[in-house]
Parts: structure tokens; sequence; C-alpha cells
């Protein structure tokens, strides 16, 4: 997990310098930097794979090519293999993207299973960036007549670039030769119709099958030369992840880290102390006051570069926890994606069709890198520690949404996600595997500390003359009173371009 920028056009290397000064936090361990005739690529390195040896801007064969990438290639094992030809430097993932690159061209990255954002510019003027398909790992662009600058956050860019700035978008490369082309989706074609066909309820293979998906994907994402940990709420989906990577941890003698955090009393710490004690992981708690919460949005909306209140709501917990967990691991673990493939959310009780249901989750799924998926980046990056996301591997989200939406379906009286649970029943307690759930930031305690006094502190007269003056879109009095923070932390930034429902490009 690192920072990364990059120019293409007419590139100037101390505004580059200036873009990796901001992103400091995102790679606390290294940087690195080159500039060639039409381009300049820099890099912050948080060191996880290859730790000594992993410096950026990787160089590629003969010296001509050269990339720097934010995150993570799971299969780039796989992927070494099947490159004999090629010479390595390094043992770093990245590596292999780059010489893929090298041989195959853009075409390579449909190969990758992975987070990623890459930049890779030649001796001869090429110039390559991308994004991975669901969109975990960030990437922004501003686009000024032939000259193009990238950032991994939109607080790097300079202030006159700041109204140019877009999210460039996932599962694309850009080239100066053919602009803008998609390789890959965060939900393929094939997998954006309902399956339809379905029995009364999901037959044993299936919950297997689900089961060893997710299991697969956990195990594949603890890959790394330093300790992964869990983000654990104690809700279904962290408790689950948690469970895994505890058992394959334990299979190599070594115990997981997990990390909670709430008010005194609330929902998810009790419950994540009962998961922790059942798994027999290496718990962390902080317990923050309302005080602390409150203090702490002015940092967490500049972290996340956004202001839906939700989402501000959410990330305010987030952010304590990557703070504790990141004294003690660089990599975590956590649950994002398991309601936008299971129907996790209050809202999905409602459909009692499954095609639209089905509708409803590509969307969700497809919308995620503006919402959770930018947060989740955020408040852990900030403090230099690096989020995945198993849910949201390929294999599983592949295999989510194979399922017919008729097993999502939630008639009353059920739980959500009860395939998801059944799939993994005897693996934790039925008090934790069939928990009700809450909204992180409702669980921890978050929303029910911040939602008034913001609200309370701006009149209704504001947030009218607000909505004229400069962003139409703003609903509540509390949206605006961290609308009020974001301004004043990125000026120029449209709001159009920071969540999906003020979404242009």
């Amino acid at each position: 997990m690192c920072g990364i920028a990059a120019q293409y056009g007419a590139p100037d290397p101390a505004r580059g310098q200036r873009m990796l000064d901001a992103m400091v936090h995102r790679g606390p361990d290294d940087e690195g930097s080159v500039t060639l005739d039409r381009a300049w690529l820099g890099h912050r390195r948080l060191s996880i794979v290859d730790v000594a040896g992993g410096h950026q801007p990787l160089r590629g064969a003969g010296g001509a090519a050269f990339l720097v990438g934010n995150g993570e290639v799971y299969n780039h094992a796989e992927l070494r293999a099947g490159l004999s030809g090629a010479r390595f430097r390094t043992g770093s993932d990245n590596e292999v993207a780059l010489h893929l690159l090298e041989r195959d061209g853009p075409d390579a990255l449909a190969a990758l299973n992975g987070m990623f954002a890459f930049a890779l510019a030649r001796e001869d003027g090429g110039f390559l960036a991308a994004r991975d398909p669901v969109g975990i790992k960030p990437l922004y662009w501003a686009r000024a007549g032939g000259h193009v600058t990238f950032a991994s956050e939109m607080a790097a860019f300079e202030t006159e670039d700041r109204e140019a700035i877009e999210a460039f978008p996932p599962g694309h490369h850009w080239t100066p030769e053919r602009g803008l082309v998609e390789f890959a989706a965060a939900v393929p074609s094939v997998l954006r119709d309902d399956p339809l066909a379905a029995e009364d309820e999901p037959p044993r293979h299936v919950l297997a099958a689900t089961r060893d998906v997710l299991v697969d994907a956990v195990e594949r994402q603890m890959m790394g030369d330093v300790p992964v940990g869990v983000f654990l709420s104690g809700g279904l989906d962290s408790t689950l992840v948690a469970a895994i990577a505890q058992r394959y941890l334990r299979e190599r003698g070594e115990r997981l880290m997990t990390f909670a955090v709430g008010l005194a009393g609330s929902p998810d710490l009790v419950a994540a102390r009962t998961a922790a004690d059942h798994l027999g992981t290496d718990h962390h708690e902080r317990v923050y006051t309302a005080a602390e919460a409150t203090a702490s949005l002015p940092g967490v909306v500049a972290s996340i570069e956004a202001f839906d209140p939700s989402l501000v709501r959410s990330a305010v917990p987030n952010h304590m926890l990557a703070e504790l967990a990141a004294e003690h691991v660089k990599v975590v673990l956590t649950g994002e994606g398991a309601d936008e493939l299971f129907a996790g959310y209050g809202y999905m009780r409602d459909f009692d069709d499954p095609g639209e249901l089905h509708a409803e989750l590509v969307r969700s799924v497809e919308g995620l890198h503006n919402l959770n998926l930018q947060r989740c980046d955020r408040v852990t990056m900030a403090h230099g520690l690096e989020a995945r996301v198993p849910f949201l591997d390929r294999e599983t989200i592949d295999h989510a949404l194979r399922l017919p939406a008729t097993w999502k379906l939630t008639a009353d009286g059920q739980p959500e996600k009860r395939l998801l649970r059944e799939a993994f029943e005897g693996w934790v307690p039925d008090e934790l595997l069939w928990r009700d759930k809450a909204q992180f930031g409702d669980g921890s305690g978050a929303a029910s500390v911040l939602t008034a006094p913001f609200a309370a502190s701006i009149t209704e007269r504001e947030l009218a003359d607000e909505r004229h003056q400069v962003a139409p879109a703003l609903r509540t009095r509390e949206e605006l009173a961290y609308f009020r923070i974001f301004r004043e932390h990125l000026g120029a930034v449209r709001p159009e371009h920071t969540l999906g429902r003020f979404a242009t490009a």
C-alpha cells in the first residue's frame, strides 16, 4: 500500500515532489521518483512485500520502462511463474505487473487479481495509468491541455488543478494514444442478470462453495512479509474474516491480532470481545468518548475527502480503529463488501422480486469505489495502514453474484445474509453468527454522538443559502457542517467529484 503521483506531457519534478510531500502518510517508509522526457513518476512506500528490496519506481527490462504502484496483486506468484524469461530485480508483486505490461501491453491488466493503481512510463514517451476494476485503490486525475496529472488523493494536487480533478474510472486504463479504455468491470456482463433458477433453499454444496471461496480469498490476502490483523466489530462479516484468518495463522503457529473501538458499553465492543474470546485472538480495543469523536471530525473529513453524513459517521470510529491497529500491524483485513454481495443492508429487506434485488446488488457493488471503499482506504492510509477486502476479491464477487437472488431475499422474521450465515455454521458462536446487523457508526456508538451537535449548529437558512450558491445536492444541516470542513481542506475541488450521487466522471 502506497501513494503514487504521476505527470504526463510537461513534467515538473518540483511540483511532483510537492505532491509526494502531501502523501507522506500513505507511505512513511520510503520515497522515490524518476523524470523522463515526457513523464514524471513518484512513489511513497508502505513496505509490505519484499520490505528490503521493493523500492519504487520499479525498473523494467533494459531500464526503458518504470512503474509506480499502489496496492497488491494477490496472484503475483502464479503470474511470476509464467514469466520465465523476465529478469526480476525484486520480490515485489508490483514488479510482476510491470513485466506483464512490458510483454503484453495494457491487455495484461485483465489477468491481475488484486487492488491496484499503476502508472507506467517509458523512455520512448509511452505512458499508461490504470485502476483496479472495483476501485478498491484510489486514483484521481486532472487534465489541462496536453498535460495530465495523477495522484492517489485529491489533496496532492496543486490548487490550480483542483477544479479539474476527476476520479479515474475503475477498471480502465489510459494511454495518450488511445485515451480511456475499459479492461474489466467490477461486475462482468455475464453476472449482471440474475441467474433466476433456484431451489427453495440453497443446497449444501452451494453453502460449501460459498464458504470455500471466502476462505480462499482471506488466505490469499494474508500474503506479505509483515503481520496482518483484522478489524473486528463483532458483526457477521468481520467475525467470519477473523475466524478464517485465525485458523490460517494458528496452523502456522501464529496468533491473529484483532482490533475494535467504540463508546463504553457499545454493542460492537461487547460483540468483538465475545468473538475474540471464542477465536482466541490477540485482541486490542479502544474506548473513546463523545468529546473525542466530535474533536476528530476535522481530521476525519480531511482524510476521507468526502462529506456524506453516513460516510463520516462510520469513518470516525474507523479512523480511531486504524490509529489503534497501526501501532501493531501494517495490514488489516475488513468485512467490506459482504452487504453488497449478500443483501445485508436494511433497505434491501423491502425487495420481494429477485431480479430487482440482483440489480440493486450489482449497482451497489459498482458504486463502492465512491463510498465505503473511499472511507476504508483513507482512514487506514492516514495512519500508514493497508486495508484489504477479501469479500471483494475477484473470485468472491464472481461466486456471490452467480447465486440466485432468490436465496438472498429476506422474509419476515429472518435475518439478512442468511445464506452466508448458514455457510459458516459451526465456525463461530450462534449469538455472533445470527447477530442482527448494525452499521459500524451505529454499533460503535459514533452516530449517537455526532448527528445532533452538528445539526444544531447550523440554521435552515444557512443550508438554503449554501444549496443556492455552491452545492445544490446538500441534504441536511449535518451534511453542510461536514461540507464546510471538506471545503476548508480542499478548496476548489468541486463537490460533484467526491461522491457517487454527485459523480460526473
